[in-house]
């Protein structure tokens, strides 16, 4: 058992982040125990035919025996989101002592595996350059499993936060954190994280509580180090719908949002035309046409380049969405 004994003002500071780096690493949980997350069965069959061979090993090594992940790349967000370079930096700021330290905790009693044996090397310029190679390989993992998948995955987790902001809001701690695992106890100013193979307590000592939901998560992850602040990743909500297919579009829809005329002329803009070519299209005067464009233009859903003395409309890139039905463009 795991547990911290949280203050006063460690409660003042419990806050909420989500972890590009976090999750990813958890998401490494995923490609080596299969078999306790059914639900990215998969996307764990399409990342790994994906990925470069070569980058496998060193992938796999990351995580330990037991599952365990070393605390360095797992850093606590000191906002509420940072991006992948912000914590890679943060990672490769790590000292070689601290890399050597959390591989080693990662994997104990047993030795390294041997594409993280070079960090035990004497000397500090192994484990830096190990350290280099692992962002690396790091930022090229990313790239193929999660990226293309990021926003709908944080659309998760923020969904998740909302809910659990709600709680602690109208609840406060004791009604937050027990909810956010069955594993997970409150009792007397001490959040104590049961089922866990390592066994000691951390004291916030007002550094305050890191939330972290995770998609990938099959049960709460603390730091290994008692010397770490409280930092907790957990199971999100809404992980059972991430991979659910989006509905079809509703090819309606568009007339609804901007009018048959208007529509009609962006399904026409798919070649560069001017105004006197779209007006004999559709049957109507110039003049007309030119309203709806103007106010297509300042909606950003065509452009316009001149041609001699002509001036061409053609619709934009979120235009083309609209009118193919793709995905839509999300912040």
């Amino acid at each position: 058992m795991i547990s911290f004994r949280l203050g006063v003002d460690d409660l003042a500071d419990t806050r909420f982040a989500i972890s590009p780096l976090g999750e990813l690493m958890e998401s490494l949980r995923v490609l080596r125990a299969p078999a306790l997350h059914p639900l990215h069965r998969d996307w764990r069959r399409t990342v790994l035919a994906a990925l470069d061979p070569a980058d496998l090993p060193l992938l796999a090594a990351l995580v330990g025996p037991a599952l365990a992940l070393p605390d360095f790349l797992t850093p606590r967000p000191t906002r509420y989101a940072p991006t992948l370079d912000e914590e890679l930096t943060v990672v490769r700021a790590t000292p070689p002592d601290v890399v050597r330290h959390d591989l080693r905790a990662a994997h104990a009693p047993r030795p390294l595996p041997g594409p993280l044996r070079p960090a035990t090397a004497p000397g500090d310029g192994a484990a830096l350059e190990l350290l280099d190679t692992l962002c690396s390989v790091l930022r090229r993992y990313w790239q193929t499993a999660l990226l293309p998948h990021w926003p709908r995955i944080r659309l998760v987790l923020e969904a998740d936060i909302t809910h659990r902001a709600g709680l602690l809001a109208t609840g406060g701690a004791r009604s937050l954190l027990p909810g956010l695992h069955p594993n997970l106890g409150w009792r007397d100013g001490v959040l104590t994280i049961d089922k866990m193979i390592g066994r000691h307590a951390v004291d916030g000592a007002g550094r305050g509580l890191r939330l972290v939901p995770s998609v990938f998560a099959h049960k709460p992850a603390p730091p290994i180090s008692a010397d770490a602040p409280p930092m907790l990743a957990y199971p999100g909500r809404g992980t059972a719908t991430l991979w659910e297919p989006e509905p079809a579009p509703d090819a309606s829809a568009l007339t609804a949002l901007l009018g048959a005329p208007r529509t009609t002329l962006l399904r026409l803009l798919a070649e560069p035309l001017p105004t006197v070519e779209l007006a004999r299209r559709l049957g109507v005067t110039p003049s007309a046409v030119s309203q709806h464009l103007r106010i297509l233009d300042a909606t950003g859903l065509v452009t316009r380049a001149r041609d001699g003395r002509r001036v061409l409309y053609r619709r934009s890139a979120l235009a083309e969405r609209l009118v193919s039905g793709g995905s839509p463009v999300r912040r």
